[in-house]
């Protein structure tokens, strides 16, 4: 199971949320690139980057971010928040992300992305499936639609691209443990998927409890900005 610690990015900082809200932010450090390299000291290969600005406007904004990391350390990045026109989608490639993440736009524009899809490759693309009460929610989060998880899931295993994450968001944040038990219902209903899973990791026990359900991966991210899971503690991982 792959351990992909997150850096969430609001005016080039690296910051949380809880469960979404812009409001609920901490500040964890002015220079993501010093976190990334952290990280890759530390014997991890990925990193999720989000730009949370680009999210809420629509266009990728915290590009340069990206560009550092990709250029001072070796981590594989993907990078979301904000990719809706071709333009953003090919910066973030030439800024050096080894992915694209792609949420809001798979689930309100999937002709345009269906055709991304088929030009780009779906080895480009880490699909995001952010839920609330097993709903797709888009726009950083904001607005939640009628589209089932399953079928968007569904949807996007048919074209190719068996390698997403699903966030449930009233667990982001909170530390209150991951949502296990949908994500063994989405492997389940298609045995074809790779899942990442992210949101609600609060200790080391989680990340066992995760890799026994099958998960590919997770995403951590204030569990490890508030040392309740140490660098050292995911070395055992990390092998």
């Amino acid at each position: 199971m792959e351990i992909i610690p997150a850096i969430d990015c609001i005016s080039g900082k690296c910051v949380r949320l809880t469960q979404g809200d812009y409001n609920q932010k901490t500040i964890y450090n002015d220079d993501p690139l010093e976190v990334a390299k952290a990280f890759e000291q530390a014997g991890i290969k990925r990193l999720h980057l989000v730009d949370l600005d680009g999210a809420k406007v629509g266009k990728v904004v915290n590009w340069k971010v990206l560009e550092a990391i990709a250029t001072y350390t070796s981590l594989q990045i993907d990078f979301g928040g904000g990719i809706k026109q071709e333009a953003d989608l090919e910066k973030v490639i030439n800024s050096g992300a080894t992915w694209a993440t792609i949420g809001s736009l798979a689930a309100k524009q999937p002709i345009i992305f269906e055709d991304w899809i088929t030009r780009y490759g779906a080895h480009r693309f880490f699909v995001g499936a952010d839920v609330r009460e097993e709903k797709i929610a888009v726009g950083g989060w904001l607005e939640t639609t009628n589209t089932s998880v399953f079928d968007f899931i569904k949807r996007y295993i048919a074209l190719g691209t068996t390698y997403m994450f699903c966030t449930d968001i009233s667990k982001d944040g909170t530390l209150n443990g991951p949502a296990t038990e949908l994500y063994t219902k989405l492997m389940a209903a298609e045995p074809k998927l790779q899942l990442v899973a992210s949101g609600g990791v609060k200790d080391i026990d989680c990340l066992h409890q995760l890799k026994a359900a099958g998960c590919a991966g997770v995403i951590i991210g204030k569990a490890i900005y508030e040392n309740r899971i140490t660098l050292e503690q995911l070395k055992p991982f990390l092998i």
